[in-house]
């Protein structure tokens, strides 16, 4: 059977069946799910290094005019990660307590990720756009299924923009359409060249991306993503919080290098890259509250995303890819901890928080090595792809971007280093009482930090085997 239709079918199979097991089975049902989609993306990933890019069309409809689903090894790549990610966070849930995992629950975690593969698997523009809203709902139930105020206002927050977003990326879908006949990404890169079609879909193509910028909480239109995120719970959150954003992003870059042609946008792309990173970093150091510091690390690192999708180069795609990967494992793994540290303490308050380091010693170093991995510090994972991006940036000389990204690290640094002084460094009050932490939870923290440590530390093979993969990458645009 085709890789590419297993790695679909099983979320949506889990989905399915969670609405007619019983409760107390749900949450094994759903983390043996988990498995099997890990090694399914697993085994799709290696098919797709041994026999290249695979494919799967829908209907007897000829390309490019039929439902495709294509898999090469960046989307191979990222549905590997996608499946990790979702395999610790279910993990944690295990013992996640005081929050009621029900089927609907379960059945809209399972639309999420089902989502997020098929929009890095669609070749087509209105099956993005599908997809992408298929992503909106889940969420969205997701963030009012508790039925609580604060999830209500994160949702009202959450829905408005997006939904600007989404209309404005319908208008662009039909306004190509109608312009060129084609969404087929390939066909539609090939009317890109033809001077007749150019200017018109650079323009359409522009406006897209307006539209899922919006998406990732990109400057001015991200208060959004820390003013609703918080109301989550930590597992939602580490899911949510770790893949959506960095799943916009991932479109970004492959529409930006295979389909449109928009390098008259590129200069404006980069600026609003500096204006994300420093917006974003500083409402981080101005926080106390630890999921809405982390909530703004998203906005500074999307920025830092952007800036490697503005730069338009191989070398600032592969840079741009590996930093994408390390932040989704990092930003996730960050949540987690932060839960953890919840269980331990009940609040997320760092003003209130002090001597988990004595306390929670093996927390405090797997907080320490995934905070460092956040700054970019040398050898780990997040240095890699900073380093690339920042390189081609000096050689293409835009130092002022360049400067703004080492700012933003130093900041970042600056936070990480508030959250590691008043949470683990300095004395607990006599009032602070510490909880024991399941082992449970430490195992999906420990699983993705030994992942983020070896790409860290062996960086080469991600590198070698990336590169090949933006060969056709910007072929008529820079």
């Amino acid at each position: 059977m085709n890789a590419i239709l297993v790695t679909l079918l099983i979320p949506i199979t889990l989905a399915l069946l969670s609405g007619f097991v019983a409760e107390r089975r749900l949450k094994a049902l759903n983390l043996a799910g988990s498995v099997a989609l890990l090694i399914s993306a697993v085994v799709l990933l290696m098919s797709v290094a041994q026999q290249g890019t695979l494919s799967l069309n829908f209907g007897a409809w000829p390309v490019p005019f039929g439902i495709r689903f294509e898999a090469d090894g960046l989307s191979a790549l990222m549905i590997t990660v996608i499946a990790l990610v979702f395999f610790c966070v279910l993990l944690i849930s295990l013992s996640w307590r005081n929050a009621q995992y029900q089927a609907n629950q379960f059945i809209l975690m399972q639309g999420l990720i089902t989502s997020a593969i098929a929009v890095t698997l669609t070749v087509d523009l209105f099956n993005l756009y599908v997809w992408f809203e298929l992503m909106l709902m889940s969420v969205l139930g997701l963030m009012v299924i508790n039925a609580k105020l604060p999830n209500y206002e994160a949702a009202i927050k959450y829905f408005t923009i997006n939904m600007l977003g989404t209309l404005l990326m319908l208008a662009m879908v039909g306004l190509i359409y109608g312009s060129s006949g084609h969404l087929n990404f390939q066909a539609l890169g090939e009317a890109s060249q033809q001077p007749e079609l150019a200017s018109s879909l650079s323009l359409y193509g522009a406006l897209l991306f307006i539209a899922l910028l919006m998406k990732m909480g990109t400057f001015p239109l991200f208060i959004w993503l820390p003013a609703s995120y918080h109301a989550l719970p930590l597992p939602l959150l580490a899911l949510i919080g770790g893949l959506l954003t960095k799943i916009t992003a991932y479109v970004l870059l492959r529409l930006s290098g295979q389909v449109f042609n928009i390098e008259a946008f590129y200069d404006a792309l980069g600026w609003l890259a500096v204006l994300t990173m420093l917006s974003g970093v500083i409402g981080a150091a101005y926080h106390w509250d630890l999921r809405r510091i982390l909530a703004f690390h998203i906005i500074s690192q999307v920025g830092f995303i952007l800036l490697g999708i503005a730069l338009a180069s191989q070398a600032a795609a592969v840079g741009t890819t590996i930093f994408l990967i390390h932040n989704i494992l990092v930003k996730t793994n960050l949540f987690l901890i932060a839960g953890a540290i919840w269980l331990a303490v009940r609040h997320y308050d760092l003003r209130n928080l002090g001597g988990l380091y004595p306390a929670k010693t093996l927390l405090a170093i797997l907080f320490l090595i995934n905070a460092m991995a956040l700054v970019g510090v040398p050898p780990t994972s997040g240095f890699w792809g900073k380093f690339l991006i920042l390189k081609e940036a000096f050689i293409q000389e835009h130092f002022i971007w360049a400067i703004a990204a080492l700012v933003t690290g130093l900041l970042t640094l600056y936070s990480m280093s508030k959250i590691w002084l008043e949470a683990f460094w300095k004395p607990a009050t006599e009032a602070q009482t510490v909880e024991p932490i399941p082992l449970t939870v430490y195992a999906p923290i420990i699983l993705l930090t030994l992942v983020v440590a070896f790409i860290g530390l062996y960086p080469e093979p991600l590198i070698v085997f990336l590169e090949p993969l933006f060969n056709d990458f910007y072929g008529g645009v820079k």
